[in-house]
């Protein structure tokens, strides 16, 4: 079991390129007399990985912004108030890997119910669109969601049409792999595209996947944006895709049983996985109904392996479980014995540094979005089941209570 990885990942230290930084303490908004503020989240436990802050805070917001962290802001200066004590308050959650395109293919998911409404306020939608229908996307979901939700665009341009049915998987046919297309539509939609994605699980590809990976290169490398590659189950092994990986790129679904995985047959890293992450590649979670391990995932932690960021992989076939939620997710990895600190770091500020959101999130610093949530850190006996549908058994779960996104509030589901 993992007693603490703390510091142990270069990602925790710096941000990768050039993303936009959190205001620092220093830029706090001035408080004053009463109803200073528009809301006060008072009496919590604070987390907030970015400062190195855990503590009893009072979190003040004014003008969707985040005004004060402090203790004891007096309740008087606040137009409303939320009463969290007892509670964990963390950053709004980002969850780096979801399908939140709904009715468009078997896949997406309305967002709101699942995201905001349980605590997550910024998603990543993970390729559900390729350039033939990401103005649907956009028009009919990004821009009407109350979650936050950026998208990786699939380099296929059908996107995530069909699921695993036997011939219909998406780069079975490469005339839809047109990397200068999806760079042309990424480029036009720079507010909302923030990279791209592509799936290499052998349903979804046949023998073309290689061929795939190298057009995802010239797109990616075309808009300069970072690819997020899903693995696990693959024609060609994770060795070549690997090679063709940049600093700051993703692999998601890291964590898997299937062939062609992060372990060689005696249950060591691959030398290759090692190189990448020297380099700057990025290893995140991306739980989904089929691609996260208990087993795989206590081996790579006892190797001293952790992941960079913790996703849901959130869609249609997993909302009822495994899943759920990324909050479940994250408790999964509590009673695989990441300390607190660490999991809320995965899915906050490590999470805000992987891509650019074009707003300061992650962090509860003044000045940055206000973008709060707010758990119920449940002790007891709660059984979690990975995606090979092995159970075990933990003692917290992280239940969420209240959300806050831009300085509006949300109750939980």
């Amino acid at each position: 079991m993992l007693a603490s990885v703390s510091g142990t990942l270069a990602l925790s230290a710096a941000p990768l390129g050039a993303r936009p930084e959190s205001p620092g303490a220093g830029e706090a908004l001035a408080t004053g007399g009463p109803e200073s503020f528009d809301l006060l989240v008072a009496g919590g436990r604070v987390i907030d990985p970015a400062q190195n802050l855990d503590g009893p805070r009072d979190v003040a917001i004014r003008g969707g912004k985040i005004a004060a962290v402090e203790q004891g802001i007096p309740r008087a200066q606040a137009r409303e108030v939320i009463d969290v004590s007892g509670k964990l308050v963390t950053p709004g959650l980002i969850d780096l890997h979801t399908h939140v395109f709904p009715y468009v293919g078997p896949y997406g998911i309305e967002p709101d119910p699942y995201c905001v409404k349980r605590g997550v306020t910024t998603v990543i939608d993970a390729g559900t669109s390729g350039a033939l229908t990401f103005a649907a996307f956009r028009r009919y979901t990004i821009e009407r969601a109350a979650t936050r939700i950026r998208a990786l665009l699939h380099v296929v341009a059908i996107g995530m049409v069909a699921g695993s049915t036997p011939n219909m998987g998406e780069l079975e046919d490469l005339r839809y792999c047109v990397p200068e297309m999806a760079a042309k539509v990424a480029s036009e939609n720079r507010d909302l595209i923030v990279g791209f994605k592509i799936r290499f699980s052998e349903q979804y590809t046949g023998k073309n996947d290689l061929e795939g990976m190298k057009r995802a290169r010239v797109a990616a490398d075309t808009a300069r944006l970072p690819l997020m590659i899903h693995i696990g189950g693959s024609y060609t092994p994770l060795e070549e895709f690997l090679a063709l990986m940049k600093k700051g790129d993703v692999v998601t679904h890291s964590f898997n049983s299937h062939p062609h995985g992060l372990l060689d047959v005696n249950g060591k890293l691959l030398p290759e996985v090692v190189v990448a992450r020297e380099r700057g590649v990025l290893f995140d979670v991306g739980h989904g109904a089929g691609s996260f391990s208990f087993d795989v995932m206590e081996k790579c932690l006892a190797l001293g392996f952790a992941p960079d960021t913790i996703s849901s992989d959130l869609y249609s076939a997993n909302i009822n479980g495994p899943v759920y939620d990324l909050p479940t997710t994250l408790s999964k990895f509590l009673l695989l014995g990441m300390k607190l600190d660490d999991v809320v770091r995965r899915a906050t500020v490590n999470a805000s540094r992987v891509f650019n959101f074009g707003a300061p999130i992650g962090t509860l610093a003044p000045g940055s979005e206000a973008d709060v949530s707010m758990f119920e850190l449940a002790d007891g006996e709660f059984t979690f089941t990975d995606s090979d549908r092995k159970t075990r058994t933990g003692r917290q779960k992280f239940v969420p209570v209240v959300t806050v996104r831009g300085g509006k509030v949300f109750r939980a589901a």
